[in-house]
């Protein structure tokens, strides 16, 4: 605490926020990527209101398509107050991309030549407190499935990118396997590691708390056009809360 009342003004919010912590349903949802909020002591990181909102910025969508299976799956959540552009909780502190200097088309002036003691604070204020409170939310039950929520932009470096929503693994397909067993037919265009994979550094969080405790896991990405009001976000968190019953059921004891 005391790294974060010296990170932080004294009436801003906390870092890492937990919702519904007393969940029954075996699903935990964690959002990396929840808001686009700057820490006051980042001013704008020298960028544009609109870049400050966009998706390099957070996962538009993510944060309200979790709430959505939270209430369905009776699941507890776990988000990150700030902006990735600040510390990307999804990324290790010895990452690049976890306080880029650089992302998609735009520069971050704010992120650049940061010193280690910089890094240190941003490290010690945002990713410490939020992956040590899920591994507190791991380890208080038994047998948790680790879900992890993000969007993605349609367009990306000029590039249309078809894909609706995708499921994502790392050396565990065993959920992913039995998720795309139910998608023949289904109202979107689903796709295994698209529009990113392992091989991209995106399955930290999975890596993290997941692969070394032998749990149910899959990142999952939809595409940000198609959840950006409380229609699209209800349709696809029904989806996918259909999709994650059926194969948690398929793994059941």
């Amino acid at each position: 605490m005391m790294v974060q009342a010296q990170f932080f003004t004294s009436d801003e919010a906390e870092p890492v926020v937990v919702e519904n912590p007393l969940g029954k349903g075996r699903v935990l949802l964690v959002c990396e990527h929840a808001s686009h909020t700057l820490p006051a002591r980042f001013g704008t990181l020298g960028l544009s209101e609109d870049v400050r909102t966009s998706h390099i910025a957070w996962d538009p969508g993510a944060l309200a398509v979790t709430r959505f299976l939270s209430a369905s799956l009776d699941a507890t959540v776990i988000y990150q107050n700030y902006s990735r552009l600040i510390y990307d909780c999804n990324r290790p502190p010895e990452s690049p991309s976890a306080m880029p200097v650089a992302s998609e088309i735009y520069d971050i002036p704010g992120n650049a030549d940061l010193s280690e003691a910089e890094r240190f604070a941003r490290t010690a204020a945002l990713y410490i407190p939020f992956q040590t409170r899920v591994s507190e939310l791991v380890a208080a039950r038994d047998n948790i499935v680790l879900v992890t929520m993000h969007s993605f932009t349609p367009v990306y470096h000029g590039k249309r990118r078809d894909v609706e929503i995708g499921l994502l693994h790392d050396r565990d397909a065993r959920l992913v396997d039995a998720m795309l067993g139910h998608t023949e037919g289904s109202a979107f265009k689903v796709e295994r590691n698209e529009p990113y994979g392992p091989e991209d550094g995106v399955t930290h969080t999975l890596r993290l708390h997941a692969l070394p405790n032998g749990l149910l896991n899959v990142m999952i990405e939809v595409r940000n056009d198609l959840i950006q009001n409380e229609e699209g976000q209800r349709a696809a968190a029904d989806f996918l809360s259909g999709l994650l019953t059926k194969a948690i059921a398929a793994h059941s004891p």
